[in-house]
């Protein structure tokens, strides 16, 4: 017997692919874990690498499926809003949701990802290959072909998952044989990390929010860590006269930082060095159909739908696309054949709509977030939350807080939205007519 061709092939040993050897393993399949790298958890972390993950409900229902919520969010550090940083000025702090105790919460991706792997390798069934890079796949027999330190290996499978980011090796192998198309959207900006170490052992900001410098064409953000420091990502353009490219002496850094960023520099004494070294990362939206291939080779994830990271719903919708699959199991009796396609049409919907979601609130917290519009909109919003409870709630809050479909989401935004407008008209119309009848009175 060929143990292989029984088990489950999870290609991609990061956050999804270890959350989903974990459901797997639960149903009682034999499951095959392959990661291209080495074991993370003996390596070193890349440098400029370690994107804070902002788990929310969408994560944490996933992990208490498996028991893993609570061990997690140990480290975990809640924010209940955000800290908006001007140029001049103090800071002001704008909740996430109208009760003000709601939070969503700062956790180290590659802390979530050893405790998920951890998880995943102490089950039974379930054994793990490093330093296994997909280099081939026939998608009709499931056979795999990767690259090791020992040389070329063959491995055969009943179904192989890639979970294997956007960047999929599974899916490359797909296009590769014509059976999927793949549309790649790039923004033109990238990422840098910079990092505000602790002040006098303590944190050196409010560690209860997310801290954001919108500065119109370009933001920087920073979420609190366990050891007390601040990962602060920048994101900004990648070309012109204000972008990474445009930046390379020191002095040309520090002058650029204190003029746009002055509270920061007393804060990060090793910015410069940051700024230097650390990598610039690329943001895009990744798109393709099918996300299945024959009930035998199927995506999950960032491998099928990856997003930009402004609304922190990456990990979140790719744990959600765990629980869907796990549910499209049970629903189709472990027929893989039936579970593939019902598992894409319940999703693909809704992996486009917070695609979309999350390019617009790039541009709220790139733009908006420090306009005297936004923050009246969102008193509106917190006023219209506590006068009709159940009735209108904020898109942030479904997206965050609930589990609610990404695309119900949307609809109900736009439904809330036309209500409102119909409310305002019949208010502006109200007031208009009341004028008129008071100039007619006044001019008798």
């Amino acid at each position: 017997m060929n143990r292989e061709r029984d088990e489950i092939a999870v290609v991609g040993a990061g956050l999804a692919g270890c959350l989903l050897a974990c459901f797997l393993a639960r149903r009682g399949y034999a499951v095959a874990l392959y990661e291209r790298r080495p074991d993370p958890r003996t390596g070193t972390v890349e440098r400029g690498r370690s994107i804070n993950l902002a788990l929310s409900e969408r994560g944490l229902d996933a992990l208490r499926r498996i028991g893993l919520d609570e061990q997690v969010m140990a480290d975990a550090l809640p924010m209940r809003g955000r800290m908006v940083h001007p140029v001049l000025g103090e800071p002001g702090f704008q909740s996430y949701s109208v009760s003000g105790d709601r939070a969503i919460n700062s956790i180290s991706r590659g802390a979530l990802n050893n405790a998920l792997l951890e998880a995943a390798a102490k089950l039974p069934g379930v054994r793990i290959a490093f330093d296994h890079r997909l280099v081939g796949l026939d998608p009709d027999t499931a056979r795999m072909t990767f690259e090791t330190p020992q040389g070329t290996a063959t491995a055969d499978a009943r179904v192989v998952l890639g979970t294997d980011g956007a960047g999929s090796a599974v899916r490359g192998q797909l296009l590769e044989h014509g059976l999927v198309t793949e549309s790649v959207d790039f923004l033109d900006y990238g990422y840098k990390e910079l990092t505000i170490p602790p002040a006098g052992g303590d944190f050196a900001l409010d560690e209860g929010a997310l801290h954001i410098w919108p500065r119109g064409t370009s933001m920087m953000i920073a979420l609190p860590n366990p050891d007390r420091s601040f990962t602060c990502t920048l994101f900004w353009p990648t070309h012109g006269t204000a972008s990474f490219a445009s930046l390379g002496s020191k002095a040309a850094i520090e002058q650029h930082f204190a003029a746009h960023y002055p509270d920061l520099l007393p804060l990060a004494p090793d910015l410069v060095d940051d700024y230097q070294h650390n990598p610039v990362g690329v943001l895009g939206t990744v798109r393709c159909d099918p996300w299945q291939v024959n009930g035998r080779v199927g995506l999950l994830g960032d491998a099928a739908h990856a997003i930009v990271p402004f609304y922190g719903q990456g990990a979140n919708c790719a744990f959600e696309d765990v629980v869907e699959l796990d549910r499209c199991l049970t629903e189709c009796d472990d027929d893989w054949s039936g579970a593939l396609p019902l598992f894409q049409q319940r999703r693909q919907g809704n992996a486009e709509a917070i695609a979309r979601m999350a390019l617009a609130n790039f541009v709220e917290m790139r733009d908006k977030v420090a306009s005297p519009v936004f923050r009246t909109r969102k008193k509106v919003e917190h006023a219209l939350e506590r006068a009709l409870p159940g009735r209108y709630v904020s898109q942030y809050e479904m997206v965050s807080f609930s589990t609610v479909p990404y695309a119900q989401v949307r609809r109900r935004v736009r439904r809330q939205y036309q209500v409102l407008g119909a409310v305002a008209a019949g208010v502006l119309a109200a007031v208009a007519g009341a004028a008129v009848a008071i100039g007619r009175g006044r001019r008798r």
